[in-house]
């Protein structure tokens, strides 16, 4: 499985080993989000972070969608399927998502691909529900599940 990571609040007031932990996951601003594999040693990083991050586990359509709206190479280019099936092995964006999901490949197997991806606020009258506040008690931050697949389409 993969997990997809949001930065919900700013490096203000951070302790310094947060910051560290934030910066070895390419999380240095807030609304930038990362796909990780899912594995001790990131999640030990999330326990660390978790009062500034969001996560949870995502399907192979939202990292499809995630990838094709906002993946860009160096220069700011979009990631297309022509751009995937130079690159990689895979044929089209869906075959790559399905891949990054198995745990099979990740984002640095495209060379000129950005690891971050730089969302949108959430869309909607809820917006965040809170910054301050861990997700199981109606806020934004912390381990989500299933449910960081709705705050992703809000964000894309």
């Amino acid at each position: 499985m993969t997990w997809l990571v949001i930065r919900v609040r700013s490096n203000i007031g951070v302790e310094r080993s947060i910051k560290q932990t934030m910066g070895h996951l390419n999380l240095t601003r807030v609304n930038h989000a990362v796909l990780i594999p899912e594995n001790d040693v990131y999640a030990g990083m999330l326990q660390k972070a978790k009062d500034y991050i969001t996560w949870g586990q995502v399907d192979e359509s939202t990292i499809a969608n995630l990838i094709a709206e906002r993946g860009r190479l160096m220069g700011d280019k979009p990631i297309t399927d022509a751009v995937v099936k130079a690159e990689t092995d895979f044929k089209n964006i869906k075959e790559f998502a399905s891949s990054i999901v198995s745990g099979d490949s990740s984002t640095k197997t495209i060379t000129d691909m950005k690891p971050v991806f730089r969302l949108h606020p959430p869309r909607g009258a809820n917006g965040w529900g809170g910054i301050k506040r861990h997700f199981t008690v109606g806020g934004a931050l912390g381990y989500r599940g299933e449910a960081i697949i709705d705050l992703a389409g809000r964000m894309i």
